[in-house]
């Protein structure tokens, strides 16, 4: 298939529609279509087409002015969920879950995270033990994003604690609805509560909401955690474009504050800005090609500390004026918003890029032994019994 066909497409199935329809109802059709996702498969949102043209899609639809699945209120589930589900589970299941994913009904969060293992993800407490055709999880999550609106959440728990710990991990789709399960909000230095705690009390989960094989749960969170890093640090954009472009409209509109040795801190990052901007359109089109490596985690670990340095050059150039915040109140957001708000606020919300989506600790790990080849640390918790390691 070429875009041109792509556009035909598009056009046929529009003139179906008048002006004005219902937005969930045209998802729906459009995910029927196969022009949701196209390059997935036929029945599940796409029509084996190449993913280049999913942007020539997008660009035909929004040209027309048709209602969106608004990707910011479903994050977890369009760049995590979606390609982890295709991935791993069975046609039954991908067919009850991605339509809804897609269109918007369905909102996903993803219960890794735990108290007692953030950045050790394989080290994860929460138990699942098999009853029947059933497996009742009990544990506690956190940091977790949307939990409050989810319906369905990515979880991974351990099944087997007599193994290492990256081998006794099951992954799983928890109901979020199901008798047992408390979500809590997490207040942020921001003041507002994206973030939640989810306690897991003898959660009933049925073995057909398990993806992969007992036992494989890493190896499928891999192909979550490696979509979620392209998703938080791999996003297109233009030169000039993101926190980057707002410190240099700051730069423009204050030159009373201008200095030496601010100009040259603001070349600096401008210049890292353009680089990082390069490799995520590099790790895109590796990720369209098919699965997404390790360098998206290089990728996300810069756009961590790029972030965080370009706030605090907009908070020295700014001054005091810059110190003012707009809003302490205690609110659940609908997402992220670091280009609308005030600059106290992007610096402070910028702390949390270094800890979401993997640790930069970690993902200094990941660069170093996936994509240099690095030799691996010495470590001495890898062949033993996860319930014999230290806690």
């Amino acid at each position: 298939m070429e875009a041109d066909e792509a556009r035909a497409l598009v056009a046929q199935f529009l003139r179906g529609y008048g002006p004005v329809c219902d937005p969930a109802a045209f998802l729906r059709a459009r995910f029927d279509a196969g022009l949701a996702w196209i390059h997935f498969p036929p029945g599940l949102g796409g029509l084996h087409a190449p993913r280049a043209l999913q942007p020539v899609v997008d660009e035909a639809f929004a040209a027309a002015g048709t209602p969106g699945n608004d990707p910011h209120r479903n994050a977890i589930g369009l760049g995590m969920a979606a390609p982890t589900i295709l991935r791993h589970a069975g046609v039954d299941l991908a067919l009850r879950l991605l339509r809804p994913l897609w269109t918007g009904e369905e909102i996903w969060c993803q219960l890794f995270s735990e108290p007692g293992a953030g950045s050790d993800l394989a080290g994860v407490a929460t138990r699942a033990v098999r009853d029947g055709e059933d497996w009742i999880v009990t544990g506690q999550k956190v940091w977790t994003s949307l939990a409050h609106r989810a319906r369905w959440g990515l979880l991974l728990a351990r099944t087997d604690p007599e193994l290492p710990k990256h081998q006794g991990l099951t992954y799983f789709i928890c109901d979020m609805s199901r008798p047992g399960v408390e979500v809590r909000p997490l207040r942020q230095i921001t003041g507002e509560a994206e973030f939640n705690e989810v306690f897991l009390t003898d959660v009933r989960i049925p073995d057909t909401l398990r993806l992969g094989a007992v036992g494989d749960g890493w190896q499928v969170a891999r192909t979550t955690l490696m979509n979620e890093r392209v998703a938080i640090g791999g996003r297109s954009r233009p030169r000039e474009g993101g926190m980057i472009g707002v410190l240099a409209e700051a730069w423009r509109a204050n030159p009373q504050r201008r200095t030496p040795g601010l100009h040259d801190e603001l070349v600096r990052l401008w210049i890292r800005a353009e680089a990082v901007r390069l490799t995520a359109l590099m790790v895109g089109t590796q990720a369209a090609a098919g699965d997404p490596g390790p360098e998206g985690s290089a990728v996300k670990l810069s756009y961590a500390t790029l972030t965080q340095q370009i706030t605090g050059l907009e908070l020295e150039l700014l001054g005091a004026e810059g110190l003012r915040y707009d809003d302490w109140t205690m609110r659940r957001p609908e997402g992220v918003d670091l280009l609308g708000r005030t600059p106290g606020y992007r610096y402070l919300r910028a702390r949390g890029n270094s800890i979401e989506g993997g640790t930069s600790e970690i993902l200094r790990g990941v660069v170093a032994d996936r994509v240099l080849k690095l030799p691996a640390e010495p470590r001495a918790d890898i062949a033993v019994a996860w319930k014999d390691l230290p806690r």
